[in-house]
C-alpha cells in the first residue's frame, strides 16, 4: 500500500495493443512502488498512477525506453484528472474503482493491476501486425512439458495479431482464439503477473490450442510428428506441399532441386518469376547472397519480409530465379519452418504464396483444396481460422535506406502518423497492386497488399477487405478519394458508394498521389520537385503519363516537364509486348532498327506495327518511362515479350547490375559511365517535353557496333539518371525549391535510385524516396488520402491535442 500526493493520467498513442504492453507497464510499476491501473481503450493505453514527481520522470523514461521490441510510440499525452471521464464506460462485470475520484485528485491507491479493457469512443489505437515467434519461445518448445513440440507456441512478445482479430480493443474474445478456451495451465499463465504469457491473448499449449491435421492416401494425420515426418519426407523427395501459415497457404519445395522447382512453376503459371526462398539462418545464407548490416537488421526483425539481396555465384537452379542478378531471401517465423530445417539437409526452401497466378493467397481449407488439390502432394491445414488475409512482405535496401516494396505481414496494419487531419477520408487506392487506405484523425491506416483488381478473385478480396477494416476501426466515411482515371475498378467502386451513400467524392491524379505519399511519410507540407515514373497513370489532358517532374505540395501540383510523348501502339498489350514499344520507338524517332532485332520479331510484324502507329489504330501516346525500359529491354533481345509484369524493366535492370558487378576495381568504371550517352546529349532546353532521339541513336548504333548488352543496358541506367538529376537541377534553379521526391514504380529499380541518391548527395539536395510506404502503386491510397485531407475542410478537433 502506497499513498501519494498526485494522481497522473497517462494516454499512450502507437502500437501498443497485442505486443505486451500492459504486463509491461505493471512490472515496470510494481519494481517502482507504484500503485494504480492500466487498461486498453480503443485510442490506446490508459495509465492511472499515484506518482511522486520524481516517479513521473522516471516511469515515462522507462517506458520509452525499455518498451517491448514490437512496441512503438507515438506520444504519450498527460491528462488533466477534474477532466476525466474514464470511469464512465466501466462494465458491470469489472472490479470496483481503485478510490480514483475526479472531485479529489489526493487518494490512497493499493497495488497497480490491469484493468479489464474498455470501448469508451471512435478512437483506435494501433492494432499489433503478426510477430514471428521469438528466442525465448522456441526454448519453451524445447523444455516445458506442456509446450514441448507445440507447433502454435506465442508470448507477448510474439505469434499471430492482425491475421486473427475481429473487433477492438485486442482481446482474446475478439479473435479467432475464442473457439480455442485456455486449459487451466494457461490459465494460470495468462493471469500470473511474472510470467512471460501474461495477458498474451493467443496463449496456447498442446492441450489446449490450435493443432494441424491432414490426409495423405486416404489416411489422416493429426499428431504433429507424425506430420512433420511425413512432410520432410515429401520435402526430400522433391514433392511440393501446400501448408497454412499465419496469413495465408504457402507452396513449398526444396530450393536446391530444379526438377520440383519447375513442377511448382506449372501448378502456380508462372513462367520465369523469380521464386522467394526462406534459408535455414543468416550464417547458411551468407553463402548463397551478400548481406550488409541494413538488410541483416530487416532480415532479423521481428517482421521478417522477404528481402532482395544480391546472389553470389553458387549452384542453386537456374529456375530458382532466371536471369536474376538477386534472390528474395526471408527467415523462419514459425515454429514449423525450424522444425522442417531440423530434419531437412537442404538449407533453403522455395516458399511462395498458396495461390495460381493471380488469385488471392488461399487461406481457407476449402481454398486450398478447390485451388490446390492434386496438384500439391500435400495440403497441410491447421484449425486456427486467419481472419485477415496477409501475403509476406517485400522490401530492398536502396542505398542505407529499407524500401518497402510489398507491405503486407509484419507492417499492417500498423498506422502511419500524419500531421494534418483525415478523419473520415476513405481513399480507394488505384487498380494495380492495389492498396486501400481509411483516414482516422490524424492516423493513416493502410491495408495489406491487395493485389491487380482486374481479377475477379481479387477485387472480392479487395470488398472484404475494405469491410474488415471499416468495422475493425470502427470507421464511417465521410469522404470519399478515388484515381483519376474512370475505368479502374477501384474507381468504380468509389463512384458506387458515393452514390449509395450520397458521399463527395474527390479524383486525384495518379503521379500527384505517388508523389504525395512519399511527402506525407517524411512530413513535407512545402512544395517539392517530384519525379514521378512508372509504367502508366491517366493525365489530366487525357494522356497517359509516366515520367512527370511535378512542382507540388499536397493540395495542387504544376507538370513542369515529361519524358516526350511517345507512340503505344495497341495500349495495355505495349507493357507484355515490349517489342511494341521498340518498333514505336524507332518509327517515332525515323531509326533503322537493329538487324537482330528485325529477325527475332520478323520483318511483316513490325510493318503491320508501324502501319498501325502511322494510322493512328489503337495508338495513344504517352510519356510513361516504364515503357522506355521496355524498349531498351527488347532491342537489345533481354525481352521481347512478357511472361508477368514488368518483366522487361526487371530484367534490364538485372542485365546493368551483372555488367557493374564484373567492373568493381576497375578505375575506369567512373569515366565509363560519365561518358555513356551523354557525350551525344544535347543540353537541355527549358521545354515542357524531353526528347530521347539521341539516347536511341546511340543504342541502335552501339548494338548494330555489337557492344554487349550489359555494357547498353549499364550506359543506359546511367543516362537515364544523369537525365533526370540535370532537368530537376534545371527546375530548382527556375523554381527555387530546394527539396526532390522521387516516387513511382520505376524507382524499384535499385540501380536507378542509387545513383540519383548518390548525385544528389553531392550536389547537397534533400532527396526523399519512399520506405515506409512502397512507391508503386500500392502508395497511391496514401498520397490519394492526404490530397484529399488537404483539399477537404472536415471538422475534427483531436481530444487529446
Amino acid at each position: 500500500m502506497g499513498t501519494q500526493e498526485n494522481i497522473s493520467i497517462f494516454l499512450v498513442r502507437g502500437l501498443v495493443q497485442g505486443v505486451g504492453f500492459r504486463p509491461f507497464i505493471y512490472r515496470i510499476a510494481k519494481e517502482m512502488g507504484i500503485c494504480g491501473e492500466v487498461d486498453n481503450r480503443n485510442e490506446g493505453v490508459y495509465i492511472k498512477a499515484a506518482l511522486t514527481a520524481g516517479q513521473k520522470q522516471r516511469f515515462l523514461e522507462r517506458i520509452r525506453q525499455e518498451h517491448p521490441a514490437a512496441a512503438s510510440i507515438h506520444a504519450i499525452i498527460e491528462l488533466e484528472v477534474n477532466g476525466f471521464k474514464g470511469e464512465e464506460d466501466r462494465t458491470e462485470t469489472e472490479e470496483p474503482n481503485l478510490g480514483l475520484s475526479t472531485n479529489n485528485p489526493g487518494i490512497t491507491y493499493t497495488g497497480f493491476r490491469i484493468a479489464p479493457s474498455r470501448s469508451g469512443s471512435d478512437e483506435v489505437t494501433q492494432v499489433s501486425p503478426d510477430i514471428a515467434v521469438c528466442p525465448e519461445c522456441l526454448a519453451d518448445r524445447q523444455q516445458q512439458p506442456l509446450r514441448l513440440r507445440y507447433p502454435f507456441i506465442n508470448c507477448t512478445h510474439c505469434g499471430p495479431r492482425f491475421s486473427i482479430i475481429r473487433d477492438l480493443p485486442y482481446d482474446r474474445g475478439r479473435t479467432t482464439m475464442s473457439r480455442f478456451p485456455m486449459c487451466p495451465d494457461c490459465r494460470i499463465e495468462y493471469l500470473t503477473v511474472t510470467d512471460r504469457r501474461f495477458h498474451a491473448q493467443p496463449i496456447a499449449c498442446n492441450h489446449c490450442g490450435p493443432s494441424y491435421y491432414t490426409c495423405y492416401k486416404g489416411k489422416k494425420y493429426t499428431e504433429y510428428g507424425a506430420i512433420l515426418e511425413l512432410t520432410t519426407r515429401l520435402l526430400r523427395q522433391g514433392k511440393i506441399i501446400a501448408a497454412k501459415g499465419i496469413g495465408g497457404y504457402h507452396l513449398v519445395c526444396d530450393a536446391t532441386n530444379e526438377t520440383a522447382i519447375n513442377r511448382l512453376r506449372e501448378i502456380k503459371m508462372r513462367d520465369t518469376k523469380p521464386f522467394a526462398v526462406m534459408c535455414r539462418d543468416k550464417e547458411t545464407l551468407r553463402k548463397y547472397v551478400f548481406i550488409n548490416q541494413v538488410e541483416e537488421d530487416a532480415l532479423d526483425s521481428w517482421r521478417r519480409p522477404i528481402v532482395l539481396l544480391r546472389q553470389k555465384e553458387s549452384a542453386l537452379p537456374h529456375a530458382l530465379n532466371p536471369g536474376m542478378y538477386t534472390l528474395g531471401c526471408m527467415l523462419p517465423y514459425m515454429p514449423i519452418h525450424y522444425d522442417w530445417f531440423s530434419q531437412l539437409e537442404t538449407p533453403l526452401l522455395v516458399m511462395t504464396s498458396g495461390n495460381l497466378s493471380d488469385t488471392p493467397i488461399a487461406i481457407t481449407a476449402e481454398e486450398a483444396e478447390n485451388r490446390l488439390q492434386g496438384k500439391a502432394a500435400l495440403l497441410l491445414h491447421h484449425n486456427r481460422e486467419i481472419y485477415n488475409r496477409v501475403d509476406d512482405s517485400v522490401l530492398q535496401v536502396c542505398g542505407s535506406l529499407p524500401c518497402l516494396i510489398r507491405r503486407s505481414r509484419g507492417y499492417v496494419p500498423e498506422p502511419i502518423f500524419a500531421d494534418s487531419n483525415l478523419e473520415g477520408i476513405l481513399a480507394f487506392g488505384a487498380e494495380q497492386v492495389n492498396t486501400f487506405a481509411l483516414g482516422k484523425g490524424q492516423t493513416v491506416l493502410q491495408s495489406q497488399y491487395i493485389g491487380d483488381l482486374k481479377n475477379w478473385e481479387t477485387y472480392s478480396f479487395y470488398k472484404q477487405s475494405l469491410g474488415h477494416f471499416m468495422r475493425l476501426v470502427r470507421f464511417t466515411p465521410e469522404q470519399l478519394v478515388c484515381d483519376l482515371h474512370p475505368d479502374y475498378f477501384s474507381s468504380r467502386e468509389a463512384e458506387q458508394m458515393a452514390g449509395q451513400l450520397h458521399l463527395p467524392l474527390i479524383k486525384v491524379q495518379h503521379h500527384h498521389a505517388h508523389a504525395v505519399a512519399c511527402m506525407l511519410e517524411y512530413g513535407l507540407r512545402e512544395p517539392v520537385l517530384a519525379v514521378v515514373m512508372d509504367g502508366t497513370g491517366l493525365g489530366e489532358d487525357g494522356k497517359i503519363w509516366g515520367g512527370e517532374f511535378l512542382l507540388c505540395d499536397r493540395h495542387h501540383y504544376t507538370r513542369r516537364a515529361h519524358l516526350e510523348y511517345v507512340p503505344l501502339p495497341g495500349g495495355d498489350k505495349a507493357s507484355m509486348e515490349p517489342w511494341r514499344m521498340a518498333v514505336a520507338l524507332g518509327w517515332h524517332y525515323g531509326l533503322t532498327l537493329p538487324t537482330g532485332f528485325v529477325k527475332r520479331i520478323g520483318t511483316t510484324r513490325i510493318e503491320m506495327l508501324q502501319r498501325m502507329i502511322e494510322k493512328g489504330v489503337n495508338t495513344p501516346y504517352t510519356s510513361s518511362a516504364g515503357r522506355i525500359f521496355d524498349a531498351v529491354a527488347s532491342l537489345l533481345g533481354i525481352c521481347d515479350v512478357c511472361g508477368r509484369q514488368a518483366e522487361a524493366p526487371v530484367l534490364l535492370e538485372q542485365t546493368a547490375w551483372k555488367e557493374l558487378e564484373k567492373r568493381k576495381g576497375d578505375k575506369s568504371v567512373q569515366s565509363f559511365v560519365d561518358n555513356s550517352f551523354l557525350s551525344v546529349s544535347p543540353a537541355l532546353p527549358p521545354t515542357e517535353s524531353l526528347e530521347l532521339s539521341f539516347l536511341f541513336k546511340a543504342i541502335v548504333e552501339e548494338i548494330e557496333n555489337s557492344v554487349t548488352p550489359g555494357i547498353i543496358a549499364l550506359r543506359f541506367h546511367y543516362t537515364l539518371a544523369a537525365l533526370i538529376y540535370k532537368k530537376t537541377m534545371q527546375e530548382i534553379r527556375q523554381t527555387g525549391v530546394t527539396k526532390v521526391v522521387l516516387s513511382g514504380g520505376c524507382f524499384q529499380n535499385k540501380l536507378l535510385t542509387e545513383v540519383l541518391q548518390h548525385l544528389f548527395k553531392l550536389a547537397g539536395i534533400p532527396l526523399y524516396i519512399p520506405s515506409r510506404i512502397p512507391c508503386n502503386d500500392s502508395g497511391i491510397a496514401v498520397g490519394q488520402l492526404a490530397i484529399a485531407g488537404s483539399i477537404c475542410s472536415i471538422k475534427y478537433t483531436d481530444p487529446y491535442a
